[in-house]
């Protein structure tokens, strides 16, 4: 087994017979080094682990692969922890959602953050209505397309805000920066998708 060559979602694995293995069953056999039950992994959760990572990592669809070989690679290294209380999909999935979070922190530590007032708009927003924007079905294309055309800084902070549910305080913390800046750099995130969602829905009903 080669953790560094992840194959793709489209990974076709051979027929197994009848049975197919359970969760527990099909790590047992990873550990053995079986190379038929490693592709079997990957192909059972590949896609799930590709699509979350995708939409979690708007606009930066360019580390979309390494943030996935990040997470398979992280999951081998700790497949003998898996104890079978949830899914093993939804235990890969957890292991992608610390990978985002650790995107998130890193580039969120990179960016400037302006902490004195006055720039940018506080214009107000229900907070309910923005996490409805960006995650809800009916919403979520448009929402997709904003985030993507936001700055990266502002679509990172509403993502990790709205999508993750993390408090002000949660951000500051793992970021280093004061409670204030965060709050602020929330603010014009919030107003620029809520100015560039108003337009687009203008253009629509035009």
């Amino acid at each position: 087994m080669d953790p560094n060559r992840l194959e793709t979602p489209e990974t076709k694995v051979p027929s197994a017979g009848v049975h197919e293995l359970s969760d527990l069953e099909l790590v047992v056999e990873i550990l053995r080094k079986d190379r038929k039950a490693t592709a079997e992994f990957v192909a059972r959760c590949a896609d799930q682990v590709y699509g979350y990572v995708r939409r979690r990592l708007v606009p930066r669809g360019d580390l979309v692969e390494d943030v996935v070989q990040d997470v398979f690679l992280a999951a081998w290294q700790n497949l003998e922890k898996f104890r079978g209380d949830s899914s093993l999909r939804s235990w890969v999935l957890g292991i992608a959602c610390h990978k985002v979070e650790d995107h998130y922190r890193s580039r969120l530590r990179e960016f400037q953050i302006d902490e004195s007032d006055g720039t940018g708009s506080d214009e107000p927003i229900a907070l309910h209505d923005l996490e409805e924007m960006i995650v809800r079905r009916q919403a979520g294309q448009m929402a997709q397309d904003i985030l993507a055309d936001l700055p990266e800084i502002y679509s990172t902070i509403l993502l990790w805000r709205y999508w993750d549910g993390r408090s002000l305080r949660e951000i500051a913390a793992e970021t280093g920066r004061t409670e204030k800046a965060i709050e602020r750099l929330l603010a014009r995130a919030r107003s620029q998708f809520k100015k560039r969602w108003d337009e687009r829905r203008s253009a629509t009903r035009r």
